[in-house]
């Protein structure tokens, strides 16, 4: 297969073209069409198969930055499958029924992705399970354990139906890397910089965690920083007077969260979070380094660059502070430096990806409500390309927690409503 990246551009408006009116009218109909038919009952008669896959998948190992083994593993389960994948030079796996895109049919793509890593990683298989009741058990198994064994499902049930009556071939599957914490959206950045591929899509169905009773349409932003202090480091007694990087970390800190108080009910929201304090080898040694990590999110930009400001006015108040009362040369130095970054951004309330998912939503019966998160929506977000994010079935919880847990209950709701979409955003574009 031709490298994904490397197609030549397309240029379509990256917008999807439906009218709300003839998407929500239109949903009942295209639910019958044989080729749409037919694979929204795959999910019904096969969800034993969705939770073997779903089990399989999480027991694959695929901690940030080391996504390799897992990304190899869906390579090979979406060609099982009847589709035609690459792994592009981030690590995305892409997928779709063609050889190239080039020879799909004219009009924009509908990119479904879902991303391959987890904060927490199993150590053997055995630390994924499924319990008596039918439940998963296990880091992943519910974030993104669900949204990827959607994305195979989907493949699944799109090859196992007839394509005489609606074609798939302008569908692009994505399993993504680097969604999860410092990992920075690195796979969705990747895939939204290649201008022959990105110029082609239209929208993207972002598939995150369980449940179907949200459309996250606003991308909450963060900014992320590692804050340094450096020093000579001492003894505790026969040193004491040289600059203390410890002393001087602990000032900023609370010099930053003192400077403005951030109100969590005032708009836009903003927060502020200390996440980790570490540095020094022993009780009685002054520390050579002291570092922290601060996590600031806000669903405005400028507010969060406006705190970041603050950040860096913080340190170096407290590298002033300190070496001022350092007796002798042994003095301290800071370093502030970024260490991720997601774009706040929203889709427009009157975008008919939105009202391509409310009408889906209408045609089943689901109650959802709009939300704001951070995801990998964030980044087309940003970039003006419609994207949403929705939950992919069932229930979860204890998300980044050994206590992980899946209940696949429900599921194929869930997977209905995914295909449906995607089935509406090709048809109306």
């Amino acid at each position: 297969m031709q490298a994904l990246h490397a197609l030549p551009p397309r240029h379509y408006t990256n917008k999807v073209t439906a009218n709300p009116t003839s998407a929500s009218t239109g949903i009942g109909t295209l639910a019958e069409t044989p080729g749409v038919r037919e694979a929204l009952q795959w999910f019904t008669r096969e969800k034993q198969w969705v939770n073997d896959i779903h089990l399989q998948l999480c027991r694959v190992p695929a901690p940030t930055f080391m996504e390799q083994e897992r990304a190899e593993w869906f390579s090979s389960t979406f060609r099982s499958l009847g589709w035609h994948t690459a792994i592009d030079r981030a690590g995305n796996v892409l997928a779709s029924l063609v050889p190239s895109f080039s020879q799909s049919s004219a009009g924009p793509l509908v990119a479904l992705t879902a991303h391959l890593d987890t904060v927490l990683s199993p150590r053997s298989k055995d630390d994924i399970s499924v319990d008596p009741a039918g439940d998963f058990r296990g880091p992943g198994v519910c974030d993104n354990g669900a949204g990827l064994a959607a994305l195979l499902a989907i493949a699944k049930a799109v090859a196992s139906a007839p394509r005489s009556d609606f074609e798939w071939d302008r569908l692009l599957l994505v399993a993504n890397v680097g969604e999860e914490g410092e990992g920075n959206l690195r796979g969705m950045r990747h895939l939204c910089s290649q201008p022959g591929l990105v110029d082609r899509i239209g929208s993207f169905l972002v598939l995150d965690g369980a449940s179907t009773n949200h459309i996250t349409c606003q991308a909450l932003g963060s900014r992320r920083y590692e804050v340094v202090f450096s020093g000579t480091g001492g003894h505790s007694w026969s040193d004491f007077g040289i600059g203390n990087p410890a002393h001087a970390l602990s000032r900023a800190v609370a010099s930053f969260i003192d400077t403005r108080p951030v109100d969590p009910k005032a708009s836009p929201r903003v927060s502020v979070n200390v996440g980790i304090l570490e540095g020094g080898p022993s009780v009685n040694a002054i520390p050579s380094t002291a570092r922290a990590k601060i996590d600031i999110r806000s669903e405005d930009n400028q507010r969060m660059e406006a705190l970041a400001d603050m950040l860096r006015a913080a340190v170096g108040r407290a590298e002033d502070i300190e070496n001022s009362r350092v007796v002798g040369t042994n003095k301290v130095s800071s370093k502030v430096r970024e260490i991720g970054s997601r774009p706040a951004a929203y889709l427009p309330a009157d975008s008919a990806l939105l009202s391509c998912i409310r009408a889906v939503d209408a045609h089943f019966g689901i109650r959802s409500r709009l939300d704001c998160a951070s995801t990998d929506a964030n980044i087309p977000l940003s970039l003006g390309i419609p994207a949403v994010s929705i939950g992919a079935g069932g229930q979860g919880g204890g998300a980044h927690t050994p206590a992980e847990w899946y209940s696949p209950a429900g599921r194929d709701l869930g997977l209905k409503r995914v295909l449906l979409a995607s089935a509406a955003l090709l048809s109306y574009s």
